[in-house]
């Protein structure tokens, strides 16, 4: 019974990295639902501090919840959110009908690869409980930090979702972070933690500067 329970958690958490069929639409559910994810998604674009006019980038951006957050304060400039799920493509594009209408923000199945390739010239590239399924991080920050702008801002935020979820864990994976984002050329960067149950989620930032 113990090893079937492990399973079907295993399969249940594989879906956030890619959410498909039925167990995906119960994680768009959920990423949607939960109140430790709105917080945690409230959060991480309070810290980003948009401006009207910026052109902003969510990289994997789920159902669309941090996405509709840019959105009211972004008017006159864009927002893109991109993830590699058709699924939560489509769940976000019909729970973002209104702003996607109004042309100002726009939805597409794409990944990491499109960065630098499509997609650049934005102020602020966020992504939110997504680094820990990127298979390179120092590949990843350095297309993050490419397709900034000058003085643009990448933040990153990482809550552990492992079965006994710890600070230690939170802080280990705030470190690897950090060390990726500086390799890449980043400089600024902080740490910011956010008091949740039942670990602490962490966002680390930094900003763009050549000079």
């Amino acid at each position: 019974m113990g090893n079937l329970a492990m399973s079907l958690r295993s399969v249940i958490v594989s879906q956030f990295e890619r959410p498909h069929g039925l167990l995906g639409r119960l994680a768009g559910l959920i990423m949607v639902k939960r109140p430790s994810n709105i917080k945690r998604n409230n959060w991480t674009v309070d810290l980003l501090a948009l401006e009207a006019d910026h052109e902003v980038l969510e990289i994997g951006c789920g159902p669309g919840l941090a996405l509709k957050a840019c959105a009211k304060s972004v008017m006159t400039g864009h927002v893109i959110g991109i993830d590699h799920s058709d699924l939560m493509v489509r769940q976000a594009q019909r729970g973002l009908s209104l702003e996607i209408n109004k042309g100002f923000l726009e939805v597409r199945r794409a990944g990491l690869d499109e960065l630098t390739r499509v997609l650049t010239g934005f102020d602020r590239v966020f992504s939110i409980n997504v680094v820990q399924f990127f298979s390179d991080l120092d590949y990843a920050f350095k297309q993050i930090y490419a397709c900034l702008n000058e003085n643009g801002m990448a933040a990153t935020t990482f809550q552990p979702r492992t079965k006994s979820p710890t600070r230690e864990q939170a802080m280990a994976m705030a470190l690897k972070i950090q060390i990726a984002m500086s390799d890449a050329g980043f400089k600024d960067i902080r740490n910011h933690e956010l008091s949740l149950k039942p670990a602490p989620a962490v966002c680390v930032t930094g900003l763009k500067r050549n000079r």
